[in-house]
């Protein structure tokens, strides 16, 4: 793999590559470690439930290898700093750093945009998950247990939250 490049994607660039972003998330679902969906959404859905900013590819020879995007935790205007993130890496490139490159660029581009926490709802068994959004500055909120089922069974997950340094910090 050559170089890889962050680049901010708008709305028509997603949709362009939407077959890209598509794969890479249902190789999340294959993995049962990712999210409680089974299926991937339509680019219709997905685009509504990501904010049009902060997002994000992670791409290297013109290849997506991975994705990261943000979605508002609430509608109410006390939170419209709070955002929960998503961080996909494409199978082939796990392991190399990807998803490492993508938190650091989605901090440095949500802080850019007055985003103050980032949150992540992480499955307990996603360890290297956890560990990459601790080495990046998230702390562990807590444990939320049976939260959801996933194929009929009940899953926890590791709630993990960013405040944000420089944005209204006192």
């Amino acid at each position: 793999m050559s170089s890889v490049e962050i680049i901010s994607f708008n709305e028509n660039h997603w949709q362009n590559r939407w077959n890209d972003i598509k794969r890479i998330y249902e190789e999340g679902i294959t993995t049962g470690m990712a999210t409680f969906e089974t299926k991937s959404p339509s680019w219709e859905e997905w685009n509504k439930k990501y904010l049009q900013i902060c997002r994000l590819a992670a791409v290297s020879d013109n290849e997506i290898c991975g994705w990261t995007a943000l979605s508002p935790v609430s509608s109410r205007e006390v939170y419209k700093g709070v955002c929960d993130e998503a961080i996909y890496v494409s199978e082939k490139h796990r392991g190399k750093g990807i998803g490492k490159l993508l938190l650091q660029a989605l901090i440095k581009e949500s802080e850019a945009n007055g985003i103050w926490t980032l949150q992540a709802g992480i499955f307990c068994d996603n360890k290297s998950s956890i560990t990459l959004h601790l080495k990046n500055g998230f702390r562990i909120v807590g444990t939320r247990e049976k939260i959801g089922q996933l194929n009929g069974k009940w899953k926890d997950t590791i709630l993990l939250e960013r405040r944000s340094k420089i944005i209204n910090y006192i």
